[in-house]
């Protein structure tokens, strides 16, 4: 498997959607298409995530390969398959920012690696939290380019601990990565470096919950 992983590492990379194709169709016949995601797909995108951290990697190798694996994933996975039915209510959001590459990148990678989200766009803080209380959602990913936006995320969690939500919020953005300190300072679950982090923490979460 780990040569699979390897090959299909490198035809994303590549942006050889035809070789990519074809490996993730040879996964799919060692066992369930949940199982592809989980062997094949989760650990090639864990794998660019962390060469993208070495400098190896480009952001946009990351997110057209991310584009990828997400319609592969949604060919063989519907949005009803059973195998997603603990997953926690998500959702991801710029919050306040112009901006929304960070965020597409991690959009995809999640639903490249099997998980249900709704993307919110771009939301002020009171649009952000009337929607996610509407949703029910447990799982909420903030986005940030800028310090103004990332403080922000402290009037998030505070507006929807009050309203009575248990929504984790888990943060991700320049501002974090300068101040490591920054993301318990403005109260959030979690910060994720990269888009593959994200994923890894949304697992731990469902871990929780369980």
């Amino acid at each position: 498997m780990e040569q699979l992983i390897a090959s299909f590492r490198e035809a994303l990379e590549s942006l050889d959607r035809v070789r990519a194709d074809a490996i993730f169709r040879q996964a799919l016949e060692m066992g369930t298409p949940i199982q592809a995601v989980e062997r094949l797909v989760v650990p090639a995108l864990e794998q660019m995530g962390a060469a993208w951290s070495d400098g190896t990697v480009a952001l946009s190798q990351i997110y057209l390969g991310g584009q990828f694996c997400e319609s592969l994933v949604e060919s063989v996975l519907a949005p009803s398959d059973p195998d997603r039915k603990h997953q926690p209510r998500s959702a991801i959001v710029v919050l306040s920012d112009y901006h929304d590459l960070g965020k597409r990148i991690v959009y995809s990678v999640m639903r490249a690696s099997g998980f249900e989200i709704f993307d919110y766009g771009r939301m002020d803080v009171d649009t952000l939290v009337e929607r996610a209380l509407a949703d029910r959602v447990r799982v909420l990913m903030i986005s940030v380019l800028m310090l103004p936006s990332a403080l922000k995320v402290r009037d998030v969690c505070t507006r929807l601990r009050e309203r009575g939500s248990d929504a984790k919020v888990i943060v991700g953005g320049a501002p974090f990565l300068f101040d490591s300190q920054l993301w318990q300072e403005v109260g959030a679950y979690a910060m994720g470096k990269s888009a593959a982090q994200a994923v890894a923490i949304v697992e731990r979460v469902m871990g929780e919950m369980q």
